[in-house]
């Protein structure tokens, strides 16, 4: 794969709480906010993101980090490239003030900003609500953002944060305890909470979803991959379920997954089956 150009999304900006970031739009009909993983939006991010506008809504990808459009493997950018691009995407995450990545039981400051994204494009696109993705360390994003009821469709591919250091860090995920029980009631009411990991990913350990599925009960729908499903051409141990680690061809586990997450898109945000 080489670098998208990606001409069929259009570039804004978003500001709200004094914070400003670039925002890239495509298609129409109800909004999906699509968060995505280090190094960036990626050319697999944005293949993602037009099977997301494919269904008929409208896909919006705020930039937190990473060069847009930027394929960061190394078959495209070189070893050399591809270690610069992850380096350069994880100093800005660390040195932001927007991402906790170790402290248990914590949402992390971007998401009320993600949160007031959600609503001033459920405003501008219309539809019965938003759908919310997040990947790796911005996987429990969509989980927290769960908490404004237009958020109908949360999905948590491979959540990576509290970083797994400390058995208290896989036994939980970064969202505070009082959003968490505010989604556990939404839950209840019945709401469905889809998440996504493969069985040996230490990035997204087991233990995070055993205590998702304890809190959230049975809306919490857990699709645990096996490692063996993963596209053997990623630069990585698998971990990213619907990105890099992708086999997208009908029959494969990580195909069925990823059929799994838009007809949850289609039937909670279309309203077809």
């Amino acid at each position: 794969m080489t670098d998208d150009p990606h001409p069929d999304f259009a570039r804004e900006s978003f500001t709200r709480r004094g914070v400003t970031h670039e925002v890239l739009r495509s298609g129409s009909g109800p909004a999906v906010i699509v968060v995505a993983e280090v190094p960036g939006v990626t050319p697999r991010v944005l293949d993602l993101a037009r099977q997301v506008r494919n269904l008929g809504c409208t896909v919006v990808l705020p930039v937190l980090f990473g060069r847009v459009g930027h394929d960061a493997h190394p078959d495209s950018a070189g070893q050399l490239g591809s270690v610069l691009s992850m380096a350069r995407a994880g100093v800005s995450v660390c040195v932001s003030r927007e991402f906790t990545l170790l402290a248990t039981a914590r949402t992390s400051p971007v998401v009320p900003w993600l949160r007031d994204l959600a609503a001033a494009e459920h405003q501008r696109c219309g539809g019965p609500g938003v759908g919310a993705l997040g990947m790796c360390l911005t996987g429990g994003f969509a989980l927290a953002m769960a908490t404004d009821e237009r958020v109908l469709v949360p999905v948590l591919a491979q959540p990576s944060l509290p970083l797994g250091l400390t058995p208290a860090q896989r036994r939980s995920i970064d969202v505070s305890p009082d959003e968490l029980a505010v989604v556990a009631q939404r839950c209840a009411a019945g709401l469905t909470v889809l998440g996504l990991r493969f069985a040996g990913d230490r990035l997204a350990p087991r233990e995070r979803f055993a205590f998702l599925q304890r809190r959230l009960g049975d809306a919490f729908v857990a699709i645990q991959l096996p490692d063996s499903s993963a596209d053997p051409h990623g630069a990585m141990p698998p971990h990213s379920t619907l990105t890099e680690h992708l086999v997208d061809t009908p029959g494969e586990p990580t195909h069925d997954a990823l059929q799994q997450v838009l007809d949850l898109f289609r039937t909670r945000l279309l309203g077809s089956t």
